[in-house]
């Protein structure tokens, strides 16, 4: 059974795999090796990261017990991160994540949510009624991805 609750001190980590994994393996049928590998480094500075998470304090979903996704929505819509598990794609993760986001901007008065959404995210979240804004490039670490700004309108 799926369990969401909020970011606690010391799931940095496992956070960080599951991205790390979920990028590599997944993000990879539609990014070059070059480009994961810029997305995902393999060295990272552990503080830095940790501060990250800590700032986008995200929803995270269980899987008896076991961390399978986390996303965050942040005061005025924007999601950062939303990554699902590399081993659990198209099992109902992503889809109680992102309702869970609905609620919460919901409540917190959001007209809209918006993301900047990757190749490989773009169908999951085109099927939860986001529309592409625009089509944008983005340089991480020497290598050009294609992402999408994509909003969702709360009030429809």
């Amino acid at each position: 059974m799926l369990e969401i609750r909020r970011f606690e001190s010391g799931d940095e980590e496992t956070l960080r795999t599951l991205f790390y994994y979920t990028v590599r393996k997944i993000c990879i049928n539609d990014y070059t090796d070059a480009q994961v590998s810029a997305w995902a480094p393999n060295i990272y500075v552990a503080e830095d990261w940790n501060q990250k998470i800590a700032l986008l304090n995200p929803f995270i979903v269980l899987l008896d017990g076991q961390v399978v996704g986390y996303a965050d929505l942040q005061p005025d819509g924007y999601v950062d991160h939303f990554f699902c598990h590399w081993q659990h794609q198209g099992k109902g993760v992503g889809t109680a994540l992102m309702q869970q986001l609905i609620a919460e901007g919901a409540r917190n008065f959001n007209h809209r949510l918006y993301a900047n959404v990757s190749l490989t995210a773009k169908p999951f979240f085109e099927r939860h009624g986001f529309i592409v804004a625009k089509q944008q490039s983005v340089d991480i670490r020497g290598q050009t991805l294609t992402n999408f700004l994509m909003e969702k309108d709360l009030n429809k």
